[in-house]
């Protein structure tokens, strides 16, 4: 299929801390954007954040993304579809809590790409390195090329025992999976093309409402809680780690995956790198001395990554420059700083 250069595009769940910044992403990059939102007291915020760009920007509502034809009238009229929506949180009980919404958000939408969107020629799912890596006490170089089953086998065993990380794995894992079944089932009938982005934790300043940092999402509230208020201690801060990506490189991806003709059915895992939470912290402390300095005695080049991604895909089909993991935390703490959070 070709690439979508121009037009609209439809970004689901657009009041996401990633989504709001897809959809800066696609707006700067010329095109139309079109967000859904679950409710129409969520639209306003973004009405406002994005009024500048005048009616190249519009909110419609999908109340409930799992109920079938809830994207019939969305996806009409537009040229590509960004599918971000999808819950992640480690409060689920039941794992059908995460793995109902995030698949048949998924299913959902390509469905009604395909039944009331003939003029959608790309659409990319924002799945997640959850679906790659299989946890392990060793290091490991996880690619494109690999699933984790170990979450699925452990909620299925598990059910409601599972630990949360696991369900919120598997679901990413199943989501992304029924995309990509769902294209090879139905290759004859669409007139779309695939690309799943895959990033690992994701970071970053916010252009999202949210009125204090409790209310962040699961990861900036987890980076707020260790760089901000010191909930780590200093062995965790040492050996607890994984890789990240800061959020507006992870939205010019969704752009770059659209715009790209090579990203066409292609899984691109987008990391900046690997990091234990002492490296946030230490960057966080030279920029400013009153926030907590850790684990003093560490020592970054002694620091064994368990979990890291071959970069080479990204590379060769996006061509990212990452920001830095000192950049990131910059601009991060400038914006807690304009919030009245530091």
């Amino acid at each position: 299929m070709p690439a979508v250069n121009s037009g609209k595009v439809l970004v689901s769940g657009a009041n996401g801390y990633i989504a709001v910044w897809v959809v800066k992403a696609f707006l700067d990059q010329g095109f139309s954007v079109r967000g859904t939102v679950r409710s129409e007291s969520k639209a306003p915020f973004l009405r406002n954040l994005f009024k500048s760009y005048g009616d190249k920007f519009e909110v419609v509502i999908v109340e409930d993304i799992t109920k079938d034809g809830a994207f019939d009238e969305a996806v009409k009229g537009v040229d590509a579809i960004a599918h971000t929506a999808s819950p992640f949180h480690f409060k689920a009980d039941d794992p059908s809590e995460l793995i109902v919404p995030a698949v048949h958000g998924t299913t959902g939408i390509l469905k009604s790409a395909l039944a009331h969107a003939p003029s959608v020629k790309r659409v990319v799912v924002t799945s997640s390195c959850a679906a790659v890596l299989t946890p392990s006490p060793d290091a490991h170089v996880f690619s494109e090329k690999d699933w984790n089953e170990a979450s699925i086998a452990e909620v299925n065993e598990k059910g409601k025992a599972a630990a949360a990380a696991a369900k919120y794995r598997a679901s990413k894992t199943l989501a992304e999976r029924a995309a990509w079944e769902f294209v090879e089932k139905h290759k004859g009938e669409i007139g779309w093309d695939l690309v799943v982005l895959n990033p690992p934790f994701v970071f970053g300043p916010f252009l999202h409402e949210v009125d204090k940092p409790e209310n962040l999402n699961e990861s900036a509230r987890d980076w707020y809680e260790t760089v901000v208020k010191g909930t780590k201690d200093a062995e965790t801060l040492a050996n607890v780690g994984s890789s990240y990506v800061d959020v507006r490189d992870l939205a010019l991806a969704h752009a770059l995956a659209i715009t790209k003709q090579d990203a066409s059915g292609e899984r691109i895992i987008t990391s900046a790198g690997p990091y234990k939470w002492q490296d946030f912290v230490l960057a966080a402390h030279r920029l400013y001395p009153q926030l907590p300095a850790g684990n003093t005695s560490y020592d970054p080049s002694k620091a064994t990554h368990l979990i890291l991604y071959a970069p080479e895909k990204q590379q060769r089909l996006l061509g990212i420059k990452f920001k830095s993991l000192e950049e990131t935390t910059k601009d991060t703490l400038e914006d807690f700083k304009v919030r009245g959070w530091l």
